[in-house]
C-alpha cells in the first residue's frame, strides 16, 4: 500500500511539473541554413521558396488543397512555426483548369 501511495505521489508530481512547462515553439531549426531577415513584423527565407500544388472543384478548393499541401512540406521542414500561409512573403498563386475542376499552385517564401 505504501508503494502504491508513493507511486501515485510520484505521478502526480510529474503530471504538475509537465502540465506546468511553457510550451515550446515548433521550430526544427533548420531554418537557419538559409539566409533571414525580418520583413515587418516577421522573420523570412530571403530567397527560398516552398510551393504546393492542389486540385478542387472549383478554385477556393482548389488553392486550399495547394496551401494545404504547401503547409504540410514547410512544417515537415521547418516547423509549424515556418508553415503559416498568412505570415509567408512574395506569394504566389496559378490555377489551371482540370478536367475535374480546377488545378492551383501556390509559392511563398516562409515567415514566422
Amino acid at each position: 500500500m505504501k508503494r502504491a501511495a508513493v507511486a501515485v505521489a510520484a505521478l502526480a508530481a510529474a503530471t504538475f511539473a509537465v502540465a506546468s512547462m511553457p510550451v515550446a515553439a515548433d521550430d526544427t531549426g533548420a531554418a537557419t541554413m538559409h539566409d533571414l531577415h525580418k520583413e515587418g513584423a516577421y522573420t523570412c527565407m530571403v530567397d527560398h521558396i516552398h510551393a504546393g500544388t492542389g486540385e478542387g472543384k472549383d478554385k477556393p478548393a482548389a488553392v486550399a488543397a495547394a496551401i494545404k499541401e504547401w503547409y504540410s512540406y514547410t512544417a515537415g521542414e521547418y516547423g509549424s512555426d515556418w508553415a503559416i500561409w498568412g505570415k509567408s512573403a512574395g506569394k504566389k498563386i496559378s490555377y489551371t483548369k482540370a478536367a475535374t475542376g480546377w488545378s492551383a499552385t501556390v509559392q511563398s517564401r516562409p515567415c514566422k
